[in-house]
């Protein structure tokens, strides 16, 4: 049972935790995207629908690809057209939930969900721990690679400039909003590949509310990681472990005392209590959220 505790938690922080180094990636470079529930779920929903019609992989690349092309309108509308970084976040979460929501109707022949066939789901190894995703796999490795790539290398210096002190890299030649542009895409396909994830190699189907409020969990991890891309990851862990105790509990140990709809809110509770107990300590690029105006 520890095992299959184990399992669930392993598979329940790999959309939290690719979308939390993805935003991280973003906020270093001074962009803020409050709407990553909305490209989790589009994303679910994209990936579901080219997995059913090209097959696992391909809806893998269309999540990724969906993520990345909202980010990239995202990135264009706060950089270049100087937009409220905020405001643009919550209208993706708004955009998403109207337009999945219509497609289930269009494309569903049940409602408010849109199962995906077996053989069009990617294929998960035989664990100890349960059947596991290869993408648990990149999901734990992701976040050293991106520790190293934003502390040791020079594109990675790049985007902190870009995000601490846009007008320094104005003037040793950096395209700022490019910068921020492509660290926005990357962010994107990152969470991209989380929501297909979702629907594609875990749940197997699709429905509205899918994302569950992960997307505002995984802003939490980022909090609670300082924009460490590793912390983010033990956070994904530790929101991963109360994301699926109610499960885990519901599954295994039925008849259990407490309700699982009472454990069911446990991850919502510990994301307060972090935020609450690690926001006025993180330290977030001067420039963060406000648009680059060359003077």
């Amino acid at each position: 049972m520890i095992l299959a505790l184990i399992g669930f938690t392993l598979s329940g922080m790999v959309p939290i935790t690719l979308t939390a180094v993805g935003e991280i990636i973003g906020e270093t470079a001074g962009l803020f995207n409050i709407g990553l529930e909305g490209i989790l779920l589009l994303s679910a929903f994209a990936g579901a629908l080219g997995a059913t019609a090209y097959g696992p992989l391909m809806g893998i690349l269309i999540g990724m690809g969906v993520g990345a092309l909202i980010s990239l309108l995202f990135a264009i509308v706060c950089t270049y057209w100087k937009g409220t970084q905020m405001v643009a976040g919550i209208g993706i979460n708004l955009i998403a939930l109207g337009f999945v929501e219509f497609g289930l109707i269009r494309f569903s022949s049940s409602a408010g969900s849109f199962p995906i066939p077996d053989s069009s789901q990617l294929f998960r190894w035989i664990t100890p721990l349960g059947l596991m995703s290869p993408i648990v796999l990149i999901a734990l490795i992701l976040p050293f690679f991106a520790y190293w790539f934003l502390k040791r290398t020079r594109a990675g210096l790049i985007l902190k400039a870009a995000g601490e002190k846009p007008e320094a890299a104005d003037v040793a030649g950096i395209n700022v909003n490019l910068v921020r542009l492509t660290a926005a895409v990357v962010g994107g396909a990152l969470a991209g590949l989380g929501g297909a994830y979702m629907s594609v190699a875990w749940f197997g189907f699709v429905s509205k509310g899918m994302s569950g409020g992960r997307g505002f969990i995984a802003l939490a991890a980022v909090v609670f990681s300082g924009l460490n891309p590793i912390l983010a990851l033990l956070g994904g862990l530790l929101f991963g472990f109360f994301r699926s105790l109610g499960l885990w509990i519901d599954t295994l140990i039925p008849g259990f005392p407490i309700p699982a709809e009472f454990l069911q809110m446990l991850p919502y509770v510990v994301t307060l209590l972090v935020v609450s107990g690690a926001i006025g300590r993180v330290r977030f690029p001067k420039a963060l959220g406000a648009p680059y105006k060359r003077e």
